[in-house]
């Protein structure tokens, strides 16, 4: 019976969550194993909207944040 693996990584750094996946492709194919991927999946937006006066007062002016989530599948089998 052949096990199989499901890699699930994330990263906010799209780079370095590349890099890893390079690293591991390097290594499947070092040993020879099978693999599917990296499947890209959606990114994901987290967005907080801020208000800038520390007190609430004067005019109402926002800063928003945003962090994306980029995430990647493999399956090695």
């Amino acid at each position: 019976m052949v096990s199989k693996a499901r890699i699930r990584l994330w990263s906010t750094n799209v780079e370095n969550l590349n890099y890893v996946v390079e690293q591991i492709k390097e290594i499947v194919k070092k040993t020879g194993v099978k693999m599917r991927g990296p499947i890209p999946l959606p990114t994901k937006r987290l967005i907080v909207p801020v208000r800038k006066s520390p007190c609430g007062e004067g005019s109402k002016t926002w800063d928003r944040w945003e962090m994306r989530i980029h995430k990647r599948l493999l399956y090695i089998a």
